[in-house]
Protein backbone atom coordinates (compact mmCIF):
# COMPACT_ATOMS: atom_id res chain seq x y z
CA UNK A 1 0.00 0.00 0.00
CA UNK A 2 1.42 3.05 -0.89
CA UNK A 3 2.04 5.92 2.04
CA UNK A 4 0.74 9.28 1.76
CA UNK A 5 4.26 10.67 1.48
CA UNK A 6 4.53 8.17 -1.63
CA UNK A 7 1.37 9.73 -2.99
CA UNK A 8 2.44 13.33 -2.49
CA UNK A 9 5.49 12.99 -4.82
CA UNK A 10 3.00 13.71 -7.80
CA UNK A 11 2.75 17.54 -7.73
CA UNK A 12 -0.93 17.82 -9.36
CA UNK A 13 -2.07 15.35 -6.50
CA UNK A 14 0.13 17.73 -3.96
CA UNK A 15 -1.87 20.80 -5.40
CA UNK A 16 -5.08 19.68 -5.45
CA UNK A 17 -4.81 18.46 -1.62
CA UNK A 18 -3.60 21.82 -0.69
CA UNK A 19 -6.16 23.85 -2.70
CA UNK A 20 -8.90 21.66 -0.41
CA UNK A 21 -6.70 22.35 2.80
CA UNK A 22 -7.19 25.48 2.16
CA UNK A 23 -10.68 25.67 1.68
CA UNK A 24 -11.68 24.26 4.79
CA UNK A 25 -11.62 26.91 7.10
CA UNK A 26 -14.63 28.26 5.37
CA UNK A 27 -17.25 25.50 7.30
CA UNK A 28 -15.96 28.15 10.68
CA UNK A 29 -17.98 30.65 8.68
CA UNK A 30 -21.88 31.20 8.50
CA UNK A 31 -23.60 29.41 6.84
CA UNK A 32 -22.28 25.98 8.77
CA UNK A 33 -21.02 28.45 11.60
CA UNK A 34 -18.70 25.81 13.43
CA UNK A 35 -17.03 28.40 14.71
CA UNK A 36 -14.74 25.66 17.04
CA UNK A 37 -13.19 24.39 13.46
CA UNK A 38 -11.48 27.42 12.76
CA UNK A 39 -9.19 26.65 15.49
CA UNK A 40 -7.88 22.97 14.15
CA UNK A 41 -8.81 23.87 10.04
CA UNK A 42 -5.38 25.03 9.81
CA UNK A 43 -3.51 22.15 10.38
CA UNK A 44 -3.63 20.60 7.29
CA UNK A 45 -2.63 23.53 5.49
CA UNK A 46 0.18 24.10 8.03
CA UNK A 47 1.56 20.12 7.87
CA UNK A 48 1.70 20.04 4.42
CA UNK A 49 3.70 23.71 3.76
CA UNK A 50 6.16 22.04 6.61
CA UNK A 51 6.39 18.49 4.72
CA UNK A 52 7.48 20.22 1.73
CA UNK A 53 10.44 18.84 -0.17
CA UNK A 54 11.62 22.39 -1.27
CA UNK A 55 11.17 25.98 -0.11
CA UNK A 56 9.91 26.41 -4.03
CA UNK A 57 7.31 23.44 -3.48
CA UNK A 58 6.29 24.93 -0.04
CA UNK A 59 5.70 28.22 -1.86
CA UNK A 60 3.53 26.35 -4.45
CA UNK A 61 1.39 25.03 -1.38
CA UNK A 62 1.05 28.05 -0.24
CA UNK A 63 -0.27 29.47 -3.00
CA UNK A 64 -2.73 26.56 -3.97
CA UNK A 65 -3.87 26.24 -0.23
CA UNK A 66 -4.38 30.44 -0.90
CA UNK A 67 -6.55 29.72 -3.71
CA UNK A 68 -8.79 27.06 -2.10
CA UNK A 69 -9.18 29.61 0.94
CA UNK A 70 -10.08 32.46 -1.48
CA UNK A 71 -12.62 30.08 -3.87
CA UNK A 72 -14.59 29.07 -0.81
CA UNK A 73 -14.89 31.94 1.04
CA UNK A 74 -15.96 33.99 -2.42
CA UNK A 75 -17.72 31.08 -4.12
CA UNK A 76 -21.10 33.17 -3.86
CA UNK A 77 -19.70 35.15 -6.43
CA UNK A 78 -19.79 32.29 -9.04
CA UNK A 79 -23.32 33.03 -10.78
CA UNK A 80 -22.50 36.90 -11.21
CA UNK A 81 -18.40 36.55 -12.05
CA UNK A 82 -18.44 33.05 -13.62
CA UNK A 83 -14.50 32.16 -14.83
CA UNK A 84 -13.52 35.72 -13.22
CA UNK A 85 -14.32 34.40 -9.48
CA UNK A 86 -11.08 31.79 -10.66
CA UNK A 87 -9.10 34.33 -11.68
CA UNK A 88 -9.27 36.66 -8.30
CA UNK A 89 -8.94 33.62 -6.22
CA UNK A 90 -5.42 32.64 -8.15
CA UNK A 91 -4.05 36.48 -8.05
CA UNK A 92 -5.20 36.71 -4.27
CA UNK A 93 -4.08 33.24 -3.59
CA UNK A 94 -0.68 34.16 -4.39
CA UNK A 95 -0.11 35.99 -1.09
CA UNK A 96 0.33 32.79 1.07
CA UNK A 97 3.32 31.46 -1.05
CA UNK A 98 5.59 33.32 0.85
CA UNK A 99 3.66 32.42 3.68
CA UNK A 100 4.30 28.66 2.88
CA UNK A 101 8.13 29.23 2.45
CA UNK A 102 7.72 30.53 6.03
CA UNK A 103 5.87 27.88 7.23
CA UNK A 104 8.50 25.43 6.30
CA UNK A 105 11.34 27.58 7.01
CA UNK A 106 10.32 27.60 10.54
CA UNK A 107 8.43 24.20 11.27
CA UNK A 108 9.88 22.01 8.10
CA UNK A 109 12.24 18.66 9.17
CA UNK A 110 13.12 18.35 12.99
CA UNK A 111 12.46 22.10 14.86
CA UNK A 112 14.35 23.11 17.44
CA UNK A 113 12.33 24.14 20.43
CA UNK A 114 13.74 28.16 19.30
CA UNK A 115 12.39 27.63 16.06
CA UNK A 116 9.01 26.65 17.57
CA UNK A 117 9.09 29.41 19.86
CA UNK A 118 9.55 31.83 17.19
CA UNK A 119 7.08 30.09 15.00
CA UNK A 120 4.16 30.38 17.31
CA UNK A 121 4.42 34.38 16.59
CA UNK A 122 6.16 34.66 13.55
CA UNK A 123 3.14 32.43 11.84
CA UNK A 124 0.57 34.29 12.91
CA UNK A 125 2.16 37.68 11.93
CA UNK A 126 2.89 36.13 8.45
CA UNK A 127 -1.16 35.70 8.18
CA UNK A 128 -1.64 39.43 9.45
CA UNK A 129 0.25 40.58 6.87
CA UNK A 130 -1.82 38.51 4.42
CA UNK A 131 -4.85 39.66 6.13
CA UNK A 132 -3.64 43.59 5.87
CA UNK A 133 -2.28 43.56 1.85
CA UNK A 134 -5.66 42.07 0.93
CA UNK A 135 -7.43 44.24 2.97
CA UNK A 136 -7.41 46.87 0.41
CA UNK A 137 -10.51 47.49 -0.94
CA UNK A 138 -8.95 47.28 -4.88
CA UNK A 139 -7.78 43.68 -3.70
CA UNK A 140 -11.50 42.79 -2.28
CA UNK A 141 -11.51 44.46 1.50
CA UNK A 142 -11.35 42.22 4.37
CA UNK A 143 -14.15 40.11 3.59
CA UNK A 144 -13.45 36.28 5.38
CA UNK A 145 -11.14 37.54 7.73
CA UNK A 146 -10.25 34.01 10.16
CA UNK A 147 -11.05 35.84 13.08
CA UNK A 148 -14.36 37.05 11.97
CA UNK A 149 -15.33 33.22 12.15
CA UNK A 150 -15.59 33.62 15.74
CA UNK A 151 -18.24 36.41 15.91
CA UNK A 152 -20.60 34.43 18.41
CA UNK A 153 -17.56 33.71 21.15
CA UNK A 154 -18.10 35.63 24.17
CA UNK A 155 -14.11 35.36 24.87
CA UNK A 156 -13.19 36.23 21.25
CA UNK A 157 -15.25 39.17 21.04
CA UNK A 158 -13.90 40.68 24.24
CA UNK A 159 -10.42 39.75 22.22
CA UNK A 160 -11.63 42.00 19.61
CA UNK A 161 -12.65 44.99 21.71
CA UNK A 162 -8.59 44.93 22.85
CA UNK A 163 -6.69 44.44 19.27
CA UNK A 164 -10.06 44.43 16.95
CA UNK A 165 -10.39 41.00 14.72
CA UNK A 166 -6.81 41.23 14.25
CA UNK A 167 -5.82 39.82 17.65
CA UNK A 168 -8.54 37.18 17.47
CA UNK A 169 -6.59 36.05 14.00
CA UNK A 170 -3.43 36.26 15.61
CA UNK A 171 -4.66 33.76 18.63
CA UNK A 172 -6.59 31.40 15.59
CA UNK A 173 -3.45 31.14 13.25
CA UNK A 174 -0.91 30.75 17.19
CA UNK A 175 -2.86 27.39 18.13
CA UNK A 176 -3.17 25.84 15.30
CA UNK A 177 0.21 26.16 14.74
CA UNK A 178 1.08 24.84 18.01
CA UNK A 179 -1.82 21.92 17.40
CA UNK A 180 0.91 21.22 14.14
CA UNK A 181 3.52 20.59 16.57
CA UNK A 182 2.29 18.55 18.97
CA UNK A 183 0.74 16.44 16.10
CA UNK A 184 4.01 15.87 13.78
CA UNK A 185 7.02 17.60 15.75
CA UNK A 186 7.58 15.26 18.90
CA UNK A 187 10.18 16.61 20.62
CA UNK A 188 8.96 20.07 20.72
CA UNK A 189 5.45 19.24 22.83
CA UNK A 190 6.68 20.84 25.73
CA UNK A 191 6.95 24.31 23.84
CA UNK A 192 3.59 24.12 21.53
CA UNK A 193 2.22 23.58 25.16
CA UNK A 194 3.29 26.40 27.05
CA UNK A 195 2.38 28.54 23.51
CA UNK A 196 -1.20 27.13 24.03
CA UNK A 197 -1.55 27.97 27.92
CA UNK A 198 0.69 31.77 26.67
CA UNK A 199 -2.80 32.08 24.24
CA UNK A 200 -5.01 31.08 26.73
CA UNK A 201 -3.60 32.73 29.34
CA UNK A 202 -3.88 36.14 26.95
CA UNK A 203 -7.62 35.39 26.45
CA UNK A 204 -8.38 34.74 29.53
CA UNK A 205 -6.29 38.12 31.13
CA UNK A 206 -8.68 40.09 28.37
CA UNK A 207 -11.80 38.30 29.66
CA UNK A 208 -11.26 39.42 33.18
CA UNK A 209 -9.38 42.87 32.58
CA UNK A 210 -10.61 44.45 29.22
CA UNK A 211 -13.06 47.62 30.00
CA UNK A 212 -16.71 46.59 29.67
CA UNK A 213 -19.01 49.35 28.00
CA UNK A 214 -21.18 51.00 30.34
CA UNK A 215 -24.35 50.60 29.23
CA UNK A 216 -27.50 53.12 29.99
CA UNK A 217 -30.91 54.58 28.39
CA UNK A 218 -31.85 52.64 25.60
CA UNK A 219 -33.21 53.89 22.34
CA UNK A 220 -35.76 51.80 19.47
CA UNK A 221 -34.58 51.57 16.53
CA UNK A 222 -36.63 49.99 13.83
CA UNK A 223 -35.48 48.33 10.43
CA UNK A 224 -37.30 47.92 7.68
CA UNK A 225 -36.85 44.81 4.83
CA UNK A 226 -39.09 44.90 2.07
CA UNK A 227 -37.46 41.62 0.91
CA UNK A 228 -36.94 40.90 -3.15
CA UNK A 229 -39.38 43.30 -5.18
CA UNK A 230 -38.51 41.99 -8.40
CA UNK A 231 -40.23 42.67 -12.22
CA UNK A 232 -40.17 46.05 -14.03
CA UNK A 233 -40.17 49.69 -11.81
CA UNK A 234 -38.82 47.57 -9.09
CA UNK A 235 -37.28 50.61 -7.88
CA UNK A 236 -41.02 52.27 -7.29
CA UNK A 237 -42.65 49.22 -5.63
CA UNK A 238 -40.25 48.64 -3.53
CA UNK A 239 -40.60 51.78 -2.02
CA UNK A 240 -44.23 51.45 -2.15
CA UNK A 241 -43.61 48.25 -0.21
CA UNK A 242 -40.84 50.52 2.28
CA UNK A 243 -43.60 53.24 2.93
CA UNK A 244 -46.25 50.75 3.72
CA UNK A 245 -44.01 48.65 6.22
CA UNK A 246 -43.13 51.89 7.73
CA UNK A 247 -46.22 53.63 8.20
CA UNK A 248 -47.37 50.16 10.05
CA UNK A 249 -44.72 51.71 13.09
CA UNK A 250 -46.79 54.76 14.00
CA UNK A 251 -47.67 54.96 17.19
CA UNK A 252 -44.61 52.71 18.56
CA UNK A 253 -42.31 54.82 19.77
CA UNK A 254 -39.65 54.36 17.15
CA UNK A 255 -36.55 57.06 17.87
CA UNK A 256 -34.69 56.39 14.39
CA UNK A 257 -36.35 54.19 11.42
CA UNK A 258 -33.31 52.47 9.08
CA UNK A 259 -33.95 51.33 5.26
CA UNK A 260 -31.80 48.94 3.82
CA UNK A 261 -29.22 49.92 0.74
CA UNK A 262 -30.61 51.15 -2.13
CA UNK A 263 -34.07 51.73 -0.68
CA UNK A 264 -34.48 55.02 -2.25
CA UNK A 265 -33.98 54.50 -6.59
CA UNK A 266 -33.83 58.26 -7.19
CA UNK A 267 -32.05 61.19 -6.64
CA UNK A 268 -34.69 63.02 -4.07
CA UNK A 269 -33.98 66.66 -5.79
CA UNK A 270 -35.47 65.23 -8.88
CA UNK A 271 -38.00 63.53 -7.44
CA UNK A 272 -39.88 66.05 -5.04
CA UNK A 273 -42.62 63.96 -4.54
CA UNK A 274 -40.60 60.57 -2.96
CA UNK A 275 -38.94 63.77 -0.68
CA UNK A 276 -42.50 64.53 0.84
CA UNK A 277 -44.14 61.24 1.28
CA UNK A 278 -40.73 60.61 3.17
CA UNK A 279 -41.40 63.71 5.12
CA UNK A 280 -44.63 62.64 5.83
CA UNK A 281 -43.60 59.27 7.03
CA UNK A 282 -40.92 60.83 9.52
CA UNK A 283 -43.85 63.28 10.99
CA UNK A 284 -46.64 60.10 11.19
CA UNK A 285 -44.07 57.96 12.80
CA UNK A 286 -41.81 60.65 15.20
CA UNK A 287 -39.21 59.46 13.97
CA UNK A 288 -36.24 60.46 11.62
CA UNK A 289 -35.75 57.63 8.43
CA UNK A 290 -32.42 57.07 7.34
CA UNK A 291 -33.13 56.00 3.74
CA UNK A 292 -29.95 54.86 0.88
CA UNK A 293 -30.38 56.80 -2.73
CA UNK A 294 -28.75 54.85 -5.23
CA UNK A 295 -29.38 57.16 -8.21
CA UNK A 296 -27.18 59.42 -10.64
CA UNK A 297 -26.91 62.96 -8.61
CA UNK A 298 -28.48 66.13 -9.52
CA UNK A 299 -25.68 68.56 -8.64
CA UNK A 300 -23.05 66.53 -9.16
CA UNK A 301 -21.93 64.14 -12.09
CA UNK A 302 -22.13 60.08 -11.89
CA UNK A 303 -24.07 57.59 -9.64
CA UNK A 304 -23.34 57.47 -5.99
CA UNK A 305 -25.05 55.47 -3.18
CA UNK A 306 -25.68 58.13 -0.24
CA UNK A 307 -27.45 57.09 3.40
CA UNK A 308 -29.85 60.67 3.56
CA UNK A 309 -31.36 61.48 6.53
CA UNK A 310 -35.13 63.06 6.47
CA UNK A 311 -36.89 64.40 8.98
CA UNK A 312 -40.48 65.66 10.17
CA UNK A 313 -39.61 69.06 7.78
CA UNK A 314 -37.67 67.14 5.03
CA UNK A 315 -34.22 65.94 4.33
CA UNK A 316 -32.09 67.30 7.02
CA UNK A 317 -28.97 68.09 5.11
CA UNK A 318 -27.01 64.95 6.59
CA UNK A 319 -25.75 62.76 3.76
CA UNK A 320 -22.96 60.27 3.15
CA UNK A 321 -21.76 58.80 0.11
CA UNK A 322 -20.20 55.26 -0.32
CA UNK A 323 -16.41 55.26 0.21
CA UNK A 324 -14.99 51.95 -0.13
CA UNK A 325 -17.00 50.51 -3.18
CA UNK A 326 -17.48 47.00 -4.36
CA UNK A 327 -14.57 45.85 -6.66
CA UNK A 328 -16.32 44.64 -9.91
CA UNK A 329 -20.06 44.73 -8.34
CA UNK A 330 -19.79 48.98 -8.03
CA UNK A 331 -16.75 49.64 -10.27
CA UNK A 332 -13.96 47.63 -12.21
CA UNK A 333 -10.70 48.33 -11.60
CA UNK A 334 -8.40 49.32 -14.01
CA UNK A 335 -11.34 48.97 -16.27
CA UNK A 336 -9.54 49.58 -19.65
CA UNK A 337 -7.53 46.53 -18.69
CA UNK A 338 -10.58 44.48 -16.75
CA UNK A 339 -13.28 45.68 -18.60
CA UNK A 340 -14.07 42.32 -20.37
CA UNK A 341 -15.26 41.22 -16.97
CA UNK A 342 -18.76 42.84 -17.67
CA UNK A 343 -18.99 40.85 -20.96
CA UNK A 344 -18.74 37.02 -18.61
CA UNK A 345 -20.22 38.22 -15.33
CA UNK A 346 -22.69 40.56 -14.00
CA UNK A 347 -19.75 43.39 -13.07
CA UNK A 348 -20.82 47.25 -12.89
CA UNK A 349 -21.58 49.04 -16.41
CA UNK A 350 -20.88 52.01 -14.89
CA UNK A 351 -18.31 52.71 -12.04
CA UNK A 352 -19.87 54.37 -8.80
CA UNK A 353 -18.56 57.66 -7.60
CA UNK A 354 -17.15 57.77 -4.22
CA UNK A 355 -17.53 59.88 -1.12
CA UNK A 356 -14.27 61.57 0.47
CA UNK A 357 -15.33 61.56 4.20
CA UNK A 358 -17.24 59.75 7.03
CA UNK A 359 -20.38 60.97 8.69
CA UNK A 360 -21.78 61.05 12.22
CA UNK A 361 -25.38 62.60 12.25
CA UNK A 362 -27.47 63.89 14.45
CA UNK A 363 -30.88 62.68 14.88
CA UNK A 364 -32.80 64.07 17.92
CA UNK A 365 -33.22 62.27 21.04
CA UNK A 366 -29.23 63.70 22.09
CA UNK A 367 -28.54 60.39 19.30
CA UNK A 368 -25.32 60.06 16.99
CA UNK A 369 -25.08 57.50 14.50
CA UNK A 370 -22.45 56.43 12.32
CA UNK A 371 -23.89 55.09 9.09
CA UNK A 372 -21.54 52.53 6.74
CA UNK A 373 -23.01 50.99 3.51
CA UNK A 374 -22.77 47.38 2.37
CA UNK A 375 -19.73 45.83 2.63
CA UNK A 376 -17.71 48.90 4.31
CA UNK A 377 -18.87 47.02 7.39
CA UNK A 378 -15.87 44.76 6.78
CA UNK A 379 -13.09 47.44 7.42
CA UNK A 380 -12.67 47.44 10.78
CA UNK A 381 -10.90 50.91 10.94
CA UNK A 382 -14.46 52.75 9.53
CA UNK A 383 -16.06 51.93 12.21
CA UNK A 384 -13.87 52.59 14.82
CA UNK A 385 -13.23 55.90 13.34
CA UNK A 386 -16.95 56.45 13.66
CA UNK A 387 -16.81 55.73 17.29
CA UNK A 388 -14.10 57.75 17.85
CA UNK A 389 -15.77 60.69 16.17
CA UNK A 390 -18.61 60.59 19.02
CA UNK A 391 -21.01 58.04 17.28
CA UNK A 392 -23.12 56.21 19.90
CA UNK A 393 -24.76 53.63 17.11
CA UNK A 394 -22.97 52.38 14.06
CA UNK A 395 -25.58 51.63 10.94
CA UNK A 396 -24.47 49.57 7.81
CA UNK A 397 -27.12 49.83 5.20
CA UNK A 398 -27.44 46.48 2.80
CA UNK A 399 -28.77 44.39 0.36
CA UNK A 400 -27.86 40.97 -0.76
CA UNK A 401 -30.74 40.77 -3.39
CA UNK A 402 -28.29 38.79 -6.16
CA UNK A 403 -27.09 36.46 -2.85
CA UNK A 404 -30.05 35.79 -1.54
CA UNK A 405 -29.48 32.20 -1.35
CA UNK A 406 -25.81 31.51 -0.81
CA UNK A 407 -24.05 32.31 2.43
CA UNK A 408 -22.75 35.78 1.69
CA UNK A 409 -26.12 37.64 3.41
CA UNK A 410 -24.95 35.37 7.09
CA UNK A 411 -21.80 36.07 6.88
CA UNK A 412 -22.24 39.80 5.91
CA UNK A 413 -24.84 40.05 9.17
CA UNK A 414 -22.18 38.13 11.19
CA UNK A 415 -19.52 41.08 10.74
CA UNK A 416 -21.81 43.64 12.83
CA UNK A 417 -21.28 41.55 15.93
CA UNK A 418 -17.34 41.89 15.65
CA UNK A 419 -17.74 45.63 14.40
CA UNK A 420 -19.74 46.07 17.87
CA UNK A 421 -16.86 44.35 20.33
CA UNK A 422 -14.60 46.27 18.62
CA UNK A 423 -15.83 49.73 18.94
CA UNK A 424 -17.85 49.20 22.15
CA UNK A 425 -20.96 50.70 20.47
CA UNK A 426 -23.93 49.16 19.71
CA UNK A 427 -24.31 47.99 15.55
CA UNK A 428 -27.56 47.49 13.57
CA UNK A 429 -27.23 45.83 10.36
CA UNK A 430 -30.57 46.89 8.10
CA UNK A 431 -30.96 44.98 4.66
CA UNK A 432 -32.91 45.44 1.95
CA UNK A 433 -32.62 41.85 1.19
CA UNK A 434 -30.90 39.87 3.19
CA UNK A 435 -29.92 39.30 6.85
CA UNK A 436 -30.89 41.98 9.35
CA UNK A 437 -29.32 42.30 12.88
CA UNK A 438 -28.75 43.83 15.72
CA UNK A 439 -25.86 43.85 18.25
CA UNK A 440 -25.21 45.37 21.43
CA UNK A 441 -21.73 46.91 22.74
CA UNK A 442 -20.36 43.56 23.30
CA UNK A 443 -21.24 42.34 20.17
CA UNK A 444 -24.53 40.23 21.68
CA UNK A 445 -27.34 39.64 19.61
CA UNK A 446 -30.46 42.02 20.24
CA UNK A 447 -33.21 40.00 19.26
CA UNK A 448 -33.30 37.66 16.13
CA UNK A 449 -32.15 38.24 13.05
CA UNK A 450 -34.25 39.01 9.87
CA UNK A 451 -33.84 35.88 7.77
CA UNK A 452 -33.75 36.40 3.47
CA UNK A 453 -37.26 35.78 3.34
CA UNK A 454 -38.49 38.39 5.58
CA UNK A 455 -40.58 40.87 4.57
CA UNK A 456 -41.17 43.10 7.62
CA UNK A 457 -40.83 46.07 9.85
CA UNK A 458 -39.20 45.24 12.83
CA UNK A 459 -38.02 47.73 16.19
CA UNK A 460 -35.65 46.97 18.47
CA UNK A 461 -34.32 48.29 21.75
CA UNK A 462 -31.07 49.41 21.64
CA UNK A 463 -29.22 49.75 25.23
CA UNK A 464 -26.54 52.62 24.69
CA UNK A 465 -22.86 52.62 25.86
CA UNK A 466 -20.19 55.08 26.68
CA UNK A 467 -16.64 54.51 27.55
CA UNK A 468 -14.11 53.86 24.56
CA UNK A 469 -12.13 49.96 24.00
CA UNK A 470 -8.47 49.81 23.77
CA UNK A 471 -9.16 49.12 20.02
CA UNK A 472 -10.86 52.28 19.53
CA UNK A 473 -7.95 54.29 21.91
CA UNK A 474 -4.89 52.93 20.76
CA UNK A 475 -6.18 51.52 17.23
CA UNK A 476 -4.25 48.82 15.05
CA UNK A 477 -1.62 48.02 17.42
CA UNK A 478 -1.99 44.68 16.54
CA UNK A 479 -1.31 44.51 12.77
CA UNK A 480 1.91 46.92 13.65
CA UNK A 481 3.18 44.17 16.18
CA UNK A 482 3.28 42.00 13.56
CA UNK A 483 5.36 43.56 11.06
CA UNK A 484 7.78 44.51 13.94
CA UNK A 485 7.92 41.12 14.94
CA UNK A 486 8.50 39.55 11.25
CA UNK A 487 10.89 42.70 10.57
CA UNK A 488 12.62 41.45 13.62
CA UNK A 489 12.74 37.96 12.45
CA UNK A 490 13.82 38.95 8.98
CA UNK A 491 16.86 40.80 10.53
CA UNK A 492 17.74 38.03 12.87
CA UNK A 493 17.48 35.56 10.02
CA UNK A 494 19.85 38.07 7.59
CA UNK A 495 22.61 38.23 11.01
CA UNK A 496 22.77 34.35 11.16
CA UNK A 497 23.07 33.84 7.47
CA UNK A 498 25.53 37.01 6.93
CA UNK A 499 27.34 35.14 10.42
CA UNK A 500 27.35 31.71 8.43
CA UNK A 501 29.10 33.19 5.44
CA UNK A 502 31.66 34.71 7.29
CA UNK A 503 32.58 31.79 8.83
CA UNK A 504 32.72 29.64 5.98
CA UNK A 505 35.34 32.38 3.74
CA UNK A 506 37.36 33.08 7.04
CA UNK A 507 40.34 32.80 5.72
CA UNK A 508 42.94 29.54 7.03
CA UNK A 509 45.22 30.44 9.22
CA UNK A 510 49.25 29.23 8.00
CA UNK A 511 50.82 26.35 10.51
CA UNK A 512 53.13 28.06 12.64
CA UNK A 513 56.68 27.77 11.62
CA UNK A 514 60.68 27.23 13.54
CA UNK A 515 62.99 29.48 13.23
CA UNK A 516 64.60 27.42 10.28
CA UNK A 517 61.48 27.94 8.26
CA UNK A 518 60.21 24.26 8.88
CA UNK A 519 56.85 23.34 10.16
CA UNK A 520 56.40 23.31 13.82
CA UNK A 521 55.12 20.35 15.30
CA UNK A 522 52.40 19.49 17.57
CA UNK A 523 53.14 19.50 21.05
CA UNK A 524 56.87 21.20 20.75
Amino acid sequence: MRTLGHWLTSPWRRSALAVLAGALPVLAFPRPSLWWWAWVALVPWLSLARSAPTGRRAAYDGWCAGFGFMLAMHHWLLPSLHVFTFVIAALLGALWAPWGLLVRRLLGGTPSGGRIAAALVVLPSGWLAVELIRSWQGLGGPWGMIGASQWQVAPALRLASVGGVWLVSFAVVAVNTALTVLVAVRRARVVAAAGLVATASCASAAWLWAPRPDTGERVAIAVVQPGVVAGRASADRRFDREEQLTRGLAGRGADLIVWGESSVGHDLSDRPDLARRLTALSRETGADILVNVDARRSDKPGIYKSSVLIGPDGPTGDRYDKMRLVPFGEYVPARSLLGWATSVGKAAGEDRRRGTRQVVMDVGHGLRVGPMVCFESAFPDMSRHLAADGADVLLAQSSTSTFQDTWAPAQHASLAALRAAETGRPMVHATLTGVSAVYDANGRRIGSWLGTDASTARIYEVPLAHGTTPYVRYGDWTVHGALLILAGWAAAEGGRALLIRRRGRAPRVPPARTAHGSPARPGR
